[in-house]
C-alpha cells in the first residue's frame, strides 16, 4: 500500500482559512457544525514575549486509526490501495443511536464530526478522494494561497519535505501513526 499523507508548512500559514472555506464549498457543507479542515491557533508566551502559529488540522489518515478501532459497526475503514480512512455513512449508527459516539472521543485530532441534524452520521476529511482519483489535488491544497499544504504518498512527502512529524500544536503518536509531515514554525518569542 502507498499510504497517502498530509504535509503542512507551518512557517507559511497565515491563518487565512482559505483551505477551510474551499473545503466547505467543494463538499457543499451547509451545516456550520461541519468543518473537515480546521485551522487551530497556537498561542504561547506572555506579553510582550509572544508566539503565534496556526495548525491546519484535517483528518491525518492515521496508519492505525483510533476512530476505526472503536466503531461498533465497522463503519470506518482504510482503503487498501492508499490508506485513506473512509466512513460508510450507511453503516454508521448516527450521533444519537451510537452510545457516546466513541469515534469522536477516540480521535486526538477531533476529525470525526456530526452535523446538527437529528441522529447525524459521522463524517470527516477523506483527502478529497474523488479529486485524487481524477488526477487532481485535494481542494484545500489547490486553494492555499501560501502553498503551505500538500497531499501525496507519505514516501513522496518525506522525499520532498523531510520526515518531521511534529509541529507547534501537534504531537505525533506512535500508536496511531498519523500520516503527516510538517515544517514547524520555530518557537521564538518576539
Amino acid at each position: 500500500m502507498n499510504q497517502m499523507g498530509f504535509y503542512f508548512n507551518q512557517t507559511r500559514c497565515i491563518g487565512c482559512h482559505t483551505c477551510a472555506v474551499a473545503c466547505k464549498d467543494w463538499h457543499d457543507h451547509q451545516d456550520s457544525a461541519v468543518n473537515w479542515m480546521q485551522i487551530r491557533i497556537v498561542e504561547k508566551g506572555t506579553f510582550p514575549h509572544l508566539f503565534l502559529a496556526y495548525l491546519a488540522a484535517p483528518c491525518y489518515q492515521c496508519e492505525d486509526p483510533s476512530c476505526m478501532a472503536v466503531c461498533p459497526v465497522d463503519a470506518i475503514y482504510k482503503r487498501e490501495t492508499d490508506g485513506i480512512v473512509i466512513v460508510d455513512s450507511e453503516r454508521c449508527l448516527g450521533s444519537e443511536a451510537c452510545e457516546k459516539t466513541p469515534c469522536l472521543s477516540a480521535c486526538r485530532s477531533r476529525s470525526p464530526q456530526f452535523g446538527s441534524e437529528g441522529n447525524a452520521k459521522m463524517q470527516k476529511c477523506d483527502f478529497c478522494v474523488d479529486r485524487l482519483e481524477a488526477g487532481q489535488q485535494a481542494i484545500c491544497v489547490e486553494a492555499c494561497p501560501m502553498f503551505a499544504l500538500d497531499i501525496d504518498t507519505l514516501e513522496q512527502l518525506q522525499v520532498k519535505y523531510g520526515s518531521r512529524q511534529t509541529a507547534e500544536g501537534f504531537s505525533y503518536s506512535k500508536k496511531i501513526r498519523p500520516a503527516a509531515i510538517f515544517t514547524p514554525k520555530p518557537l521564538v518569542f518576539s
